[in-house]
């Protein structure tokens, strides 16, 4: 009864509201209907704002561990210690599957597209759909790339409930497919977007061109480079692109990188000609006059938007709160950078018997490419104007060392005295934060006052595409089209920005370097799986085996599947001519016990089962 008492008074009060034209006349006030969206540009362009934000990424400033998978990095953090123990990748990282995503666009696209719109400035309505279509793009270059071919859906799909959801149910395109798809959307939308060097965020003439130039590259190498591992393929071409095709993507890849470079619009960042490294250092934190920088995903501290890779970084001496170095760099990154007489050489500490001996430890890294102090924190330098503390422990006449197990920890010397024994900010091996590899990171690292608090971080943004990329796609492409002059041409005009005086001629220009400019320039750029991927390197060089550092820097194929270190030592014989020098030795960190082993089947990520149990259309990856 109290029920049904419930229901009567219910209707009797709809009945009454019903009868007030007034009361159902009135427009919603807690939501917005299609028609005040689509004709306000403000609102528009917050969607297409967050749209842009959710554009997926593997490695980025805000998820530093996954650059420490490979061997760009050591991480020196307790949690993360365990991804240098483990031997193989699993099928499924670096997965995507995100049609929900690809959903919104589409929806987004459809509405950008219709008569909602037309009351917008023409110019305004299609730089709205040309940014739609260009996410739209993206995102299916974040599938391509990791899953190869994938159902191309440009729709939005509704279910209409019928109990028959097979209308749904798209095949995996073609592995070319998909790259022809990405390829002809940009080159459909480029003439409907600004070409400004001042729009960092969105999409815009010079951002199309470098993708293109990117994306074309991708599929060209697959093209070429597949050929070297044929079961990494699949008979309908969801996986893998004829070598037929290889030419005419590379030939694409130089066309758009000609047209950008040839442009003018953007330009070297070259506001620090004094300072090289600083220079280097400075084109990712600088946002004022930097004409290199393409686009962005942008941080703003008075908006709340923000990033934490200088707290989590931060060298430990100087740390603005109790967290900082995670992510160190490894000597074999740190190794592969060049002396300025284009010669690759280890960094020697032995002279015949004895150590070679340095009055800073700085010294060691002298006369090599700018871009190394530039990209890292190398012992004897500063950060944030503080000189820094990296040291490993004094080392005495019989090779013994005294150090400690803390930062900064003091012992007693064989003389009596008690004395720092170990730098402030290590080395200390398992001892998280420390520079465990002898190395902090500087690349993205933000020099303002309070980047390194918690309550603040860091407004530096993260950069997705720059003119430095696009030069070394003009050379990979013009190289492999057989234009070993032009590759020469463009490989020098990011090297001189590095301190090189000595020009690459056409004979100097090889595949090995191709890749290894690639290693050095766009070190923690999120480049580097992709490039070994794509090069079909990436089973060769993390091939499971445990061995040393190679000696061979400048070798593409150099098996590099354990992270190593360089530790600076004071040296301690009273005296001796060297006593309070500087001596090196290469270390393995002891938290380093596996080494990386990529499979066939890491090419291309697994698909999981419930996608194919509810898509029958959907094959399975190879060597899975």
């Amino acid at each position: 009864m109290k029920k049904f008492s419930y229901i009567l008074i219910m209707l009797f009060a709809l009945s009454w509201g019903c009868n007030d034209d007034s009361f159902l006349d009135r427009e919603p006030t807690n939501i917005l209907i299609d028609s005040q969206v689509w004709n306000d540009k403000a609102l528009i362009l917050s969607i297409v704002a967050d749209l842009y934000d959710r554009i997926p990424e593997y490695q980025t400033i805000q998820n530093w561990w996954n650059y420490v998978d490979f061997d760009e990095g050591f991480g020196s953090a307790s949690g993360d210690y365990w991804r240098h123990k483990n031997n193989d990748w699993g099928y499924g990282e670096w997965g995507l599957w995100n049609y929900d995503l690809i959903r919104e666009v589409n929806l987004f696209i459809q509405k950008a597209e219709s008569e909602l719109t037309d009351g917008l400035e023409p110019a305004d309505k299609a730089r709205f759909i040309g940014e739609g279509r260009f996410i739209r793009a993206t995102l299916y270059f974040e599938l391509v790339k990791r899953m190869g071919g994938v159902p191309l859906i440009l729709e939005p799909l509704t279910y209409d409930f019928s109990g028959d959801a097979t209308y749904l149910q798209y095949p995996r395109a073609k592995e070319s497919e998909v790259y022809d798809f990405v390829l002809s959307e940009l080159d459909e939308i480029k003439n409907d977007l600004p070409n400004d060097v001042n729009v960092k965020g969105r999409a815009t003439r010079g951002l199309v061109l470098a993708m293109e130039s990117r994306v074309a590259l991708y599929a060209a190498s697959i093209a070429k480079y597949g050929a070297t591992t044929p079961t990494v393929t699949l008979p309908g071409g969801e996986v893998g692109i004829s070598a037929s095709l290889a030419d005419a993507y590379y030939t694409k890849a130089l066309s758009a990188a000609e047209e950008l470079i040839n442009s003018g619009t953007y330009s070297l960042y070259q506001e620090n000609p004094d300072d090289l490294s600083q220079n280097f250092a400075d084109l990712f934190v600088k946002k004022a006059n930097n004409k290199e920088v393409i686009f962005v995903k942008d941080f703003k501290l008075q908006s709340g938007k923000v990033q934490p890779f200088t707290v989590q970084n931060q060298p430990w001496s100087g740390a603005e709160d109790l967290e900082g170095g995670r992510l160190n760099p490894s000597l074999n990154l740190v190794q592969s950078f060049e002396k300025l007489d284009n010669t690759f050489e280890p960094f020697q500490t032995m002279s015949g018997a004895d150590h070679i001996y340095f009055d800073s430890p700085a010294d060691m890294f002298d006369g090599r490419d700018a871009r190394l102090k530039g990209t890292v924190i190398i012992p004897g330098s500063k950060f944030k104007g503080k000189d820094l503390d990296i040291w490993a422990g004094y080392m005495l006449a019989d090779g013994s060392i005294i150090t400690g197990d803390t930062y900064g920890a003091r012992k007693e010397l064989p003389d009596g005295t008690v004395a720092q024994v170990v730098g402030l900010d290590g080395p200390i091996n398992s001892l998280e934060f420390s520079a465990q590899s002898g190395f902090y990171c500087r690349k993205y690292m933000d020099p303002a006052t309070g980047s390194g608090q918690r309550g603040l971080n860091s407004e530096v943004w993260w950069v997705r595409y720059r003119l430095g990329e696009v030069y070394l796609n003009a050379a990979e492409a013009a190289f492999e089209l057989g234009q070993p002059s032009k590759a020469a041409g463009y490989l020098n005009v990011v090297r001189s920005r590095a301190g090189f005086t000595i020009d690459l001629t056409a004979s100097d220009v090889t595949f090995d370097r191709i890749v290894h400019e690639r290693k050095v320039e766009l070190a923690f750029e999120g480049h580097e799986l992709w490039d070994m991927k794509r090069w079909r390197l990436a089973h060769v060089v993390w091939n499971g085996e445990a061995v040393s550092l190679t000696t061979d820097p400048g070798k593409a194929d150099a098996v590099s599947t354990r992270v190593y270190g360089l530790w600076p030592y004071k040296y301690y014989e009273p005296g001796s001519p060297n006593d309070g020098k500087y001596v090196f030795q290469q270390v393995l960190p002891v938290e380093v016990t596996g080494a990386d082993r990529f499979r066939l089947g890491n090419y291309y990520s697994y698909i999981g089962d419930d996608i194919r149990n509810n898509n029958p259309q959907i094959v399975k990856n190879p060597n899975q």
